[in-house]
């Protein structure tokens, strides 16, 4: 297909004649501190989906997840998101050290409502941020610091229309697309791995390397278990 083929908007009037105008709420909502309210929800959630900007300038998303309250506030206008084990591709924080923009949406599991976070950050090895993780998670080898610039809640209409949290309307798992597969595909291994196999391979690491960001949390149980005695 050739974009320039279709029936392209390419002015904001355009744009504007085809919607309504949004509510006064929904023009005012946004704030430039993480509030009480802001600082609840991110401390509920326990996934996020974070945008940051390639050096040649594409976009990129990749999910965090953690248990609730993994990322912290540090005050009102930055919060810490720690870099738990991943892939080692370390898209995110490449793109950090070279364009500090990031966009994040915090999700709260059986919550339609989200909250977006637009601002800039930065890459950290400060002790004292990566130790605060420490109670709940093994201490990351970095954390992302952000600084907030708009913060606003989302409305739940698209987590309604996917049926997000209605288990009634997701696919049974043999209709599901096969991600083994596809990353056999992507990575040309066909003949070497089958699909299944590979599913078999991602999930023995998944198990890995999630008992590896509690480790350390094991560690701090068990010594205070022995001072208590």
């Amino acid at each position: 297909m050739n974009l320039d083929s279709l029936n392209i908007i390419n002015s904001e009037d355009e744009l504007l004649n085809l919607y309504r105008p949004p509510t006064d709420v929904v023009i005012n909502k946004e704030v430039g501190e993480f509030d009480q309210g802001c600082q609840d929800f991110i401390a509920a959630s326990t996934f996020l989906l974070m945008g940051t900007v390639c050096p040649e300038g594409n976009l990129d998303v990749s999910p965090r997840g953690g248990p609730a309250g993994f990322v912290r506030v540090l005050d009102e206008k930055h919060i810490a998101i720690p870099d738990l084990n991943g892939n080692n591709r370390l898209d995110s924080i490449r793109n950090i050290i070279n364009q500090r923009k990031i966009g994040l949406l915090f999700i709260i599991p059986g919550l339609g409502e989200t909250l977006r976070v637009n601002g800039s950050a930065c890459i950290t090895t400060d002790r004292e941020i990566l130790e605060g993780f420490s109670s709940e998670l093994k201490t990351p080898k970095t954390a992302i610091v952000v600084q907030i610039e708009t913060g606003f809640i989302h409305c739940a209409k698209s987590f309604m229309r996917g049926g997000m949290w209605k288990p009634e309307t997701w696919r049974d798992k043999e209709c599901r697309p096969s991600a083994g597969q596809i990353l056999v595909d992507h990575s040309g291994l066909e003949g070497q791995l089958t699909g299944e196999e590979l599913e078999a391979m991602l999930e023995t690491g998944y198990k890995h390397d999630l008992k590896l960001d509690h480790a350390r949390k094991n560690r701090v149980a068990n010594s205070l278990r022995k001072l208590k005695r």
